[in-house]
C-alpha cells in the first residue's frame, strides 16, 4: 500500500509579513547609509572645508627652501674681507633626468672638470631630496654658462642658475683669522642631534655653506641669517610646473660682522713674510683692539667655499711650513730673548738692585756645564740696562735663582704668558710657563726642579712656551704701564658693539720698575749699539720704537749651539721681534715670530716688524700729524756699528745702511750631562 504525497500552502498573510520585515531592515540600513554618507559629505565640505583645502594646496604646492645671504665680515674701516658675490653654477635633478650616469657623461663634454669629480657629485645627487636641485659645478665662466644653456634641450634634469657663493676679496692675508665656509657634513648634523636639538632643514640644503675656522666658525649663527622659500606648484610626480611668488618667503640676510683689524696692516704683514713661516700680531696698548693677526704661510679660503680638490688639499696638508696651521695663536715657540723683560721685572720683584753689575765673559759656569753668551768674546761689565739693550744672556743666568723660576711664571702670566684670551675665536695655544709644580706632574720620575734648568728659562728656553698674541700682549701690557690690557677682535655683530671680554686690572709692578724695563727696550731700537738698531729705524720724523730681538732654538744640537745657516729648514732657529711705537707716548705693539729663520731676531724678524709698524703708524691721523712736524737738525758724528744689527734683508732695511757683519764664531763645544742647556751664538 502506497502514501499519497501531502501538498501543504502557508499562509498568505504569513508571506506578506516576511517581506515586510525585510523592507524594512533593508531600507532602514539604506537609509542610516545615505545618512551617514550625507553627514560625512556635510563634514568634508562644510565643517572641515578649509582644513582639506590646505592639504590639497599642500599637495598642489611645495615649499622650498632658500638659503640666506651670509653676512659681511669687515675690517675696522669698512672694508669688506668676507662678502658674497654673484656666481653661475650648473644643476642636476635626479628625478628628472631619465640616466643620471648618462647625463653626467654629456654633461662632462661641456665642462671637462667635472669628470674628475664625478664620484662626489654622484653622492651628493644621491643624497640629495627628491626633485632638489644639486650644484653639479659653481663659479662658470660666461663661456661655460652660454654652453650649457644652449644644449640645455638635450640635458634633461640639467639647469644653469645665479646664486650668491661666499668670496674672500683678500685671498690669504685673512685665512686663519676670518676661516672660511664650506658644505656642511655628518659631524655638523650629528651636533644639533648631540645637544637635544633637531638639525634645521636649510643644514641639508645642496647650496648651504657653514662657517669652518676663525670668524667664521665662531659666529656661524649670527652669520647665516634666516632661510627664506619659493612656494612652487609641482604636478603628481613632484616636478615644478609654476611658482606662487606671493607665497614665497624672502631668505633675510646674516648679520654683518666689524673687526678691530685693518686690512692694509693685515696685508702688508703676509707680504713682508715672503716664504717665510710665522705669526704677527699688532695691538692697540690704549684698548687691546688687535688691528693685525696674520699667519704665514697662508692659502686662498676661496678654494673651500665650492669644496676643495683632494690633491690640493693634501698639498697643503703635507707642506712641511704648515698653511693651514694659525701660528699667530695656536703655533707655540720658545720666546728666546724677548722673555728678558719678564725676567728683568722678576729680578726687580725680588729686590735685585738694576745697578748691579755682572761681569760677562762669554759664558756662565754653572756645575759641570757652561751656559755661554751669544757674544763669544763676551760683554764686560753689564747692568740691568745694557744687559736688555745687549741681550747678555750671562747677566740673565748670574741672577736668575736669586729670583726663582716661580717668581718667573707669576711675573710672566701677570705679563698674559700662559692663558688663552676671549677673542671670540677658539684654537688658541695656552703655551707654557714652567714652576716648580709643573714639574712635578710633567715629570713624575725626576719631579724635582734644577736651578740649572732656571738658566734657560730666564732667557726664555728650556720647557717655556709662548705664542704670538701672547708677546703681543705683554708688550702692550709693558707699553700701557698701568692696566692689564686683553685683546679684542671682534668690534661689532648686527650693529651692537661688543666689550672688552674682561674687566682690565691694574699691573702689579711699579712705574719705577717698568720705566727701566721700557728704557732698555728703547735702548734695544736706538741707542747705535743696540741688538736692533739699524732694522728699528721708522724714518717717520721723530717717532721712534722701543723693542726686543730674540732667536730661539728650535731643537736640541748636541754639543753644538745651532744648526748652520745654509741647514735645512727644520734645523734653523726661531726669529722673534717684539716692539712698541712711539716709544715716548706708546700707540701700537707689535710682535713677531718667523719659525726656523735663515739668521736671526736683529737680521729676519726685526726689519719686517719695522715695515709692518710704519703701515700702523701712518694710518693714523694723530701719527701723521707728528710726523708731518719738522725735525730738529740732526746730530752729527759717525755711527758705531753694534753687535747684532741687522742686515740687508729681503729689501726691508734700508740701502744706505750696509749690513754688518756676523761677530758670531764657533765656540769649543760644552760636554754637559743631563738634559742639554740654549747655548746661543747669535744676536739676540
Amino acid at each position: 500500500m502506497s502514501s499519497e504525497p501531502s501538498i501543504f500552502f502557508s499562509d498568505v498573510n504569513e508571506r506578506q509579513g516576511s517581506f515586510l520585515r525585510r523592507t524594512l531592515v533593508l531600507g532602514g540600513l539604506t537609509t542610516l547609509g545615505v545618512t551617514a554618507l550625507v553627514g560625512r559629505l556635510m563634514q568634508l565640505q562644510v565643517i572641515q572645508a578649509r582644513e582639506y583645502a590646505t592639504l590639497a594646496n599642500a599637495n598642489q604646492f611645495n615649499f622650498r627652501l632658500v638659503p640666506p645671504p651670509r653676512g659681511l665680515i669687515k675690517d675696522r674701516n669698512g672694508v669688506v674681507i668676507a662678502g658674497n658675490r654673484p656666481s653661475f653654477r650648473v644643476l642636476v635633478v635626479r628625478d628628472e633626468t631619465k640616466d643620471l650616469d648618462q647625463t653626467l657623461d654629456l654633461l662632462g663634454r661641456l665642462l671637462p672638470d667635472t669628470l674628475d669629480r664625478r664620484r662626489a657629485i654622484i653622492r651628493d645627487v644621491n643624497a640629495a631630496p627628491r626633485f632638489s636641485p644639486v650644484p653639479v659645478k659653481s663659479d662658470l665662466t660666461w663661456e661655460e654658462f652660454a654652453r650649457v644653456n644652449l644644449y640645455a634641450n638635450e640635458l634633461p634634469g640639467v639647469m644653469a642658475d645665479m646664486n650668491e657663493a661666499r668670496y674672500y676679496p683678500f685671498g690669504g692675508a685673512f685665512a686663519h683669522v676670518v676661516g672660511y665656509v664650506a658644505k656642511p657634513n655628518d659631524r655638523d648634523v650629528q651636533a644639533y642631534r648631540d645637544r637635544g636639538e633637531q638639525p634645521p632643514s636649510i643644514l641639508f640644503n645642496p647650496g648651504f655653506r657653514v662657517g669652518r675656522q676663525g670668524v667664521e666658525k665662531a659666529l656661524d649663527e649670527d652669520l647665516r641669517g634666516e632661510a627664506g622659500g619659493n612656494r612652487v606648484e609641482v604636478d603628481a610626480r613632484g616636478r615644478v610646473v609654476g611658482e606662487d611668488v606671493g607665497g614665497s618667503k624672502p631668505a633675510v640676510h646674516g648679520d654683518e660682522v666689524i673687526l678691530t683689524l685693518d686690512a692694509d696692516i693685515q696685508n702688508r704683514a703676509l707680504e713682508v713674510f715672503g716664504e717665510e713661516s710665522g705669526g704677527c700680531v699688532v695691538m692697540d696698548v690704549r684698548n687691546g683692539d688687535v688691528l693685525c693677526m696674520v699667519s704665514a704661510p697662508s692659502f686662498d679660503p676661496n678654494l673651500f667655499v665650492g669644496g676643495v680638490p683632494s690633491k690640493i688639499y693634501r698639498a697643503l696638508a703635507d707642506y712641511e711650513r704648515k698653511p693651514l696651521l694659525d701660528k699667530a695663536i695656536y703655533g707655540a715657540f720658545p720666546p728666546g730673548s724677548t722673555f728678558k723683560m719678564t725676567t728683568a721685572l722678576a729680578f726687580l720683584e725680588a729686590g735685585i738692585n738694576p745697578a748691579e753689575r755682572v761681569v760677562c765673559t762669554g759664558g756662565y759656569r754653572y756645575g759641570n756645564r757652561t751656559f755661554r753668551c751669544w757674544r763669544r768674546g763676551g760683554h764686560g761689565a753689564m747692568d740691568m740696562h745694557n744687559a736688555i739693550k745687549n741681550s747678555c744672556d750671562t747677566y740673565f743666568y748670574h741672577l736668575c735663582n736669586r729670583a726663582g723660576v716661580d717668581r718667573i711664571s707669576r711675573v710672566a702670566e701677570d705679563l698674559g704668558f700662559n692663558q688663552t684670551y676671549d677673542i671670540g675665536i677658539g684654537g688658541q695655544s695656552k703655551g707654557l710657563m714652567p714652576t716648580t709644580e709643573w714639574v712635578k706632574k710633567a715629570r713624575p720620575r725626576d719631579p724635582k726642579w734644577h736651578p740649572g734648568e732656571t738658566l734657560s728659562v730666564a732667557i726664555g728656553q728650556g720647557a717655556t712656551l709662548t705664542t704670538a698674541l701672547q708677546l703681543a700682549v705683554m708688550t702692550s701690557r709693558l707699553a700701557n704701564g698701568r692696566k692689564a690690557i686683553t685683546p679684542r677682535l671682534i668690534k661689532s655683530v648686527g650693529g651692537v658693539e661688543r666689550p672688552q671680554p674682561e674687566s682690565r686690572k691694574d699691573l702689579p709692578f711699579s712705574q719705577e720698575h717698568l720705566d727701566i724695563v721700557r728704557a732698555g727696550m728703547a735702548a734695544v731700537a736706538n741707542d747705535r749699539s743696540g741688538t736692533a738698531y739699524r732694522a728699528s729705524q721708522l724714518g717717520l720724523g721723530d717717532i721712534q720704537m722701543a723693542g726686543k730681538t730674540g732667536t730661539a732654538q728650535s731643537r736640541d744640537y748636541g754639543s753644538g749651539s745651532r744648526g748652520p745657516r745654509d741647514a735645512v729648514w727644520t734645523r734653523r732657529d726661531h726669529a722673534l721681534f717684539v716692539a712698541f711705537a712711539p716709544h715716548d707716548a706708546p700707540r701700537y705693539a707689535i710682535a713677531l715670530i718667523i719659525q726656523h729663520a735663515p739668521a736671526g731676531g736683529a737680521a729676519d724678524a726685526a726689519p719686517r716688524a719695522r715695515e709692518i709698524m710704519k703701515v700702523a703708524l701712518l694710518k693714523d691721523p694723530d701719527m701723521r700729524a707728528r710726523i708731518e712736524r719738522p725735525l730738529p737738525p740732526e746730530a752729527e758724528g759717525p755711527v758705531e756699528a753694534g753687535e747684532g744689527e741687522a742686515g740687508n734683508i729681503g729689501g726691508l732695511v734700508d740701502s744706505a745702511a750696509p749690513p754688518a757683519p756676523s761677530t758670531a764664531a764657533p765656540a769649543a763645544p760644552a760636554t754637559p750631562s743631563g738634559p742639554q742647556p740654549y747655548l746661543p751664538e747669535t744676536p739676540q
